[in-house]
């Protein structure tokens, strides 16, 4: 089976290379733009009412697939499944950004942790009932979310 993905529009953000950026949009105050591709800006309709948003993106700097990959709070190797890398099959990535407002075909966005640059495949609404579960369990995360937000990326997944 062959899947084609064609992306949507590309992000703009302070950020031009994975290192040094939050680990986690949630430990992000930068601020971006999304620019959307001329087909698709009929599909930001209604999507103003909406104050997050999730971005489904392409990393495109990561290189490599391993199935096994030493994560940014770990020091040991993880199964890539079990972690947030962007060292993957397929190298999807997903972000939870903030919506600041509409300019036509670009997007502000708040608490961006995407590389400028990126290609974006898809938004969706956040909808905190459909996309939050705050009590359960988050494996070998347990103890190691305290550092997260002081944590920043380097180059080990290139």
């Amino acid at each position: 089976m062959d899947i084609s993905v064609t992306p949507i529009g590309v992000l703009h953000s302070p950020y031009q290379t994975p290192e040094g950026m939050p680990i986690q949009a949630a430990f992000s105050d930068a601020i971006g733009t999304l620019e959307i591709y001329a087909d698709y800006v009929e599909g930001l309709r209604d999507l103003a009412g909406f104050e997050y948003l999730i971005l489904l993106y392409r990393f495109h700097l990561a290189l490599n697939e391993p199935l096994r990959v030493k994560p940014f709070l770990d020091d040991e190797p993880r199964g890539v499944f079990a972690t947030r890398a962007p060292t993957r099959p397929n190298r999807i990535g997903l972000s939870v950004v903030r919506l600041l407002g509409i300019r036509g075909n670009l997007l502000d966005l708040g608490d961006v942790d995407i590389v400028s640059g990126t290609p974006v495949i898809d938004i969706k609404p956040y909808v905190p009932v459909f996309d939050s579960r705050p009590d359960c369990r988050i494996g070998w995360y347990a103890g190691k979310l305290d550092r997260a937000q002081s944590f920043r990326a380097d180059d080990r997944m290139r």
